[in-house]
């Protein structure tokens, strides 16, 4: 597989083990308009021609570099970045609002129904986006969770998406 070089990207979205198709699909979505690579490591919950996949991410596909890998070890050897590795856990203590983003970062979210597993999570610096803490609320959806860590990323590091 080829070495993708993180200084041709501004940011890097992960999304280790998805489940559901129309997050995955949103994502897409999402890195084509904000010119951001998409990472998917297997095995996936879905199959990449699932219609609902397809739908969620429109016509943007041409507009996107996704590129997939058989497990996380292919994905660490193969991702060539200088960026530093942040996880998003809603178990982390420090903020997205306290985090320092740089061009070449890496964001690695989690599978929908479990997050990022514990051989992840302990070597890699997590961070979560800040939610109330005074009702039983677990979780944003994964493709929202993606979109604030992903805008914030690029506000930090000055982006050069127009408006």
């Amino acid at each position: 597989m080829p070495r993708i070089q993180s200084d041709k990207q501004s940011l890097h979205i992960v999304l280790f083990e998805p489940e559901i198709p129309p997050n995955t699909g949103n994502i897409a979505r999402l890195c084509a308009c904000a010119s951001v690579s998409l990472h998917l490591v297997h095995p996936l919950g879905f199959d990449l021609s699932d219609k609902q996949l397809r739908r969620a991410g429109l016509d943007y596909w041409a507009w996107l570099e996704v590129k997939e890998y058989p497990s996380w070890r292919s994905l660490k050897e193969g991702l060539d970045t200088k960026g530093q590795w942040f996880a998003l856990s809603t178990k982390a203590h420090t903020s997205i609002w306290d985090a320092s983003f740089q061009t070449g970062d890496v964001l690695v979210f989690g599978p929908e129904s479990r997050g990022l597993p514990a051989h992840i999570l302990e070597h890699l610096s997590s961070i979560k986006i800040p939610m109330r803490d005074d009702a039983p609320v677990r979780s944003l959806n994964l493709s929202s969770a993606c979109s604030i860590v992903t805008y914030e990323a690029l506000r930090q590091i000055n982006s050069p998406i127009k408006s």
